[in-house]
């Protein structure tokens, strides 16, 4: 290959058009495959080289065509659980919106792959600059479709994808992010070496094969032992869901029929699921006395969660009831689900679907306080249901000295879906990235106990009563990925955005 023809390669499109749409549409078949229930991890990374290849070229309009291709079907695939109660109107309306939002985010890689080869030609533009300006932009677009609009929905980030595979230690030094940035880089370093033919070089080679073998080896970030909490963590199996028939006071029997067997044994923290109560017990006496009597019986805090109402607002709260009947501390969900927990410009909306609109009647407000309680002096980190998914809620548990973490949760609107199973990996991956013990606890399961590696202490299946007992480790000492992913992120984004100008200039000049 001479010189000019090695140049003009970067600017052309491998695939023609149609043929870039199918296979856009085949990534994101083989991307939803990669997380739970499939959970095939490893098809990440094909999926990735198929949209990236379909990117190779393509101008503002065809680049945009594939991204929204891409982006409905894996959305609407990944996400097809949000029609199991509220019909198809809700499920389409997100994966066209996250879809457009993808299509939009994923124009940057296709402009990258036009001007970086003219700006930067030699061989370390190619391997390096390339690639890296590609997986920064990568992560950027999750960043971007993770924290806007509402808040945004980072559910899709491909770092969390590896809950089960040698890769995720990675995570612990450079948070999920970095994770993010390194699978997509690999790939697209290894497209370089397949357009480059430089496998007729074998030091070009080393350099990707290097990288690769550094990630599957790569062991958990330290952090030390500090004792043990013996927690019990107890799934009731009630009747939990928006639309479930129930009696008065139903939900909280489901739970202490549950605890039941608990009583007598020796424990330090007693956890309940996201809705475990039917109502506010600052405000309805007959739930604080029986979450009283039931802390006497265990001889332990309850962890319990309702909505609460507060100054004339209502709150998403977890509470450590104690058993002389005070819940001082307290922490209100941090991002309450849009179109779930309240409704953004509601008059908007309501004019497009008032009977949906119309179904959410209590407006949550988004909690300030911290993330933590203190049980006996141990600090203990909180998320509740798709919190665990928001980076600042874990970092700042983390950061106020957590020493293990629990996650509460209420599936039951879910039932028979993929989406216990995807939360359940995303709280695999937190425990892996932060070193701590995790506790996920749902109404209605999977609920599991996960060591700070990602192993499975115990678990409750889906659809029945129980509870777990163990004694939980304790772990100190932050791993890099909490301390460095922060920065990471603010890197990878700006950076990339920042050096895809430069590159847009430096081609012009050229």
């Amino acid at each position: 290959m001479d010189a000019m023809t090695e140049k003009r390669t970067p600017q052309r499109a491998l695939l023609p058009l149609w043929a870039a749409v199918l296979a856009a549409g085949l990534a994101a078949v083989m991307m939803d495959l990669a997380y739970p229930e499939a959970a095939v991890w490893i098809l990440a990374f094909p999926a990735t080289a198929l949209v990236l290849v379909s990117l190779i070229g393509r101008r503002f309009g065809g680049a945009l065509l594939v991204g929204v291709v891409y982006g409905i079907l894996f959305f609407g695939l990944l996400v097809s659980w949000t029609s199991r109660y509220l019909g198809p109107v809700p499920w389409a309306a997100l994966s066209v919106l996250e879809g457009i939002l993808t299509g939009i985010a994923l124009v940057p890689i296709a402009l990258a792959y036009r001007w970086l080869p003219k700006a930067f030609p030699g061989t370390a533009g190619r391997l390096l600059a390339l690639p890296a300006l590609v997986a920064a932009l990568w992560v950027g677009r999750e960043l971007f479709v993770g924290s806007w609009p509402y808040g945004g929905f980072p559910w899709a980030r491909i770092g969390m994808s590896q809950a089960e595979s040698p890769l995720a230690p990675v995570s612990s030094w450079v948070g999920v992010s970095g994770l993010s940035f390194l699978m997509v880089f690999v790939v697209a370093m290894l497209i370089e070496v397949a357009r480059m033919r430089a496998w007729r070089r074998p030091l070009l080679v080393i350099a990707p094969a290097a990288l690769v073998v550094v990630l599957l080896f790569t062991p958990l970030f330290p952090t030390s032992s500090s004792g043990s909490l013996r927690i019990a963590a107890v799934q009731g199996n009630g009747p939990t869901g928006y639309f479930d028939d129930r009696e008065p006071f139903s939900v909280i029997q489901a739970q202490t029929d549950a605890t039941a067997p608990l009583y007598g044994e020796d424990v330090d923290l007693l956890v309940w699921p996201e809705g475990s109560l039917d109502g506010d017990p600052f405000q309805i006496d007959a739930l604080a006395r029986r979450m009283t009597l039931l802390a006497n019986r265990v001889d332990a805090p309850l962890l319990a969660n309702a909505a609460t109402g507060r100054d004339d607002r209502y709150f998403n709260t977890s509470m450590l009831w104690n058993p002389d009947g005070t819940a001082t501390q307290l922490h209100d969900k941090r991002h309450p689900v849009p179109f779930g927990e309240y409704v953004p410009d509601r008059a908007f909306f309501n004019a497009l679907a008032p009977n949906l609109i119309g179904l959410i009647q209590r407006e949550y407000t988004p909690g300030t306080n911290a993330p933590l309680v203190t049980v006996d002096g141990v600090p203990v980190g909180l998320a509740i249901c798709f919190d665990v998914i928001y980076d600042d809620v874990i970092w700042q548990g983390l950061n106020s000295g957590a020493e293990v973490l629990v996650f509460q949760t209420n599936n039951a609107d879910f039932r028979g879906t993929d989406e216990n199973l995807q939360q359940l990996a995303f709280a695999r991956m937190r425990a892996i990235e932060t070193g701590r013990s995790v506790v996920n606890v749902s109404t209605v399961g999977t609920s599991q106990i996960i060591r700070a590696d990602g192993s499975t202490v115990t678990s409750l299946d889906a659809d029945e009563a129980g509870a777990m007992l163990e004694d939980v480790e304790l772990r100190s000492g932050l791993t890099a990925g909490v301390v460095l992913g922060p920065w990471v992120q603010v890197i990878l984004l700006w950076g990339g955005l920042g050096a895809l100008l430069v590159g847009w200039w430096r081609a012009r000049r050229r």
